[in-house]
């Protein structure tokens, strides 16, 4: 008896995983029950991915049921090739994912015919539980909501979707004030996404500063770097080198980048490769050699006979917010004059460097 009350349990959840997800399961599972109206825009195909009410009818890709007569199917098919135009679906949406409130037939002609994305009328349902990934999640709304910006954007900390915003409200008050008297906070924010917000993110992009921060999204890296650079009041402890690529203001940072296509975008490299020449103790020369060589940052180490004893070439990881100057100079005061037998050292940041490849 037990035998057979197992099988029809792994029956009855092999059905379930079969079928098209239960908005109204994911509704309660996520407390998801003040809502937005979106309006209509195009919705990816991928992330429909139940019904409200007739997830028994279809499977997890959104085809029907053998029990679900074909004919309505048919019809909307036959329209899709005859080039009908048929109305945008009704979508409820959770998160991520979207869930049909009317167009289920249309959405498995569509997903039956390889179309990637469909017109829909869309009512977000907003997350109420408090995991991170909620509360993220409702600032994110926020956002967008107050913006009207509809590009994917994806941040994995509290707090950046309010200072996102906070940069939006500041640019509108410039435009305002200025290029587009009267600017509205929509208004302002498209702009700011063309002009601010996509010319750094190329910059970000042409560095691939995302490989040095694993687990950390573009728009992190965004968020970070132009808090950092553009928030009032704000010291850093050590320099101001990212200058040079990124000014302090944002707006002149906008008018900056205004003249550039983004094939001339400025280049922010993370390693920064020096000399250090450096006269030591005779006696000790051997051993410092051996200190050097097992500092990681240490790539070459050389015994130099004439006025120099040694040379030695580094290769170290940019702070984004410190000049190169100064992220050697910590280098050389915390780790190479801390070796006993050093008298003297001098750096050399190259300017220009050409490198042949090995034969």
């Amino acid at each position: 008896m037990s035998s057979l009350a197992g099988l029809i349990k792994k029956l009855w959840r092999g059905n379930r995983i079969s079928e098209a997800k239960c908005f109204r399961e994911n509704q309660v599972c996520e407390g998801a029950f003040d809502h937005i109206d979106r309006g209509i825009c195009s919705v990816p195909l991928e992330q429909i991915v139940g019904s409200v009410g007739r997830y028994h009818d279809f499977d997890r890709q959104f085809k029907i049921k053998d029990h679900v007569p074909p004919d309505r199917l048919i019809s909307v098919k036959q329209a899709l090739r005859e080039g009908k135009s048929l109305p945008p679906v009704k979508l409820y949406k959770i998160k991520d994912e979207y869930y049909v409130l009317d167009g289920n037939h249309r959405i498995a002609a569509a997903k039956e015919f390889g179309r990637s994305d469909i017109m829909a009328k869309i009512v977000e349902f907003i997350p109420s539980s408090n995991t991170l990934e909620n509360i993220i999640y409702r600032e994110k709304s926020e956002f967008m909501e107050q913006t009207g910006l509809t590009h994917p954007m994806d941040i994995s900390e509290v707090g950046q979707f309010p200072y996102l915003l906070e940069q939006v409200e500041t640019h509108r008050a410039y435009l305002a004030g200025g290029e587009k008297p009267g600017a509205t906070i929509k208004e302002a924010a498209e702009d700011w996404y063309q002009t601010i917000y996509q010319p750094m993110t190329g910059i970000i992009q042409k560095g691939n500063l995302l490989d040095s921060f694993p687990g950390r999204t573009l728009d992190d890296l965004y968020a970070y770097i132009s808090f950092h650079q553009w928030e009032k009041g704000r010291t850093r402890h050590y320099g101001i080198g990212i200058d040079k690529l990124i000014p302090r203001d944002m707006e002149a940072f906008r008018e900056e980048m205004a003249t550039m296509n983004k094939e001339d975008y400025p280049e922010m490299l993370r390693s920064i490769t020096a000399f250090i020449t450096m006269n030591v103790e005779a006696k000790r020369e051997l051993k410092i050699v051996d200190k050097l060589f097992a500092l990681p940052e240490v790539r070459e180490v050389h015994s130099i006979h004439g006025s120099i004893d040694i040379l030695v070439k580094i290769t170290l990881t940019r702070d984004l917010l410190s000049s190169d100057a100064e992220v050697i100079g910590q280098f050389v005061h915390s780790k190479v004059r801390q070796i006993d037998g050093i008298l003297s050292t001098q750096t050399l940041i190259p300017g220009e460097s050409r490198v042949k490849p090995q034969q």
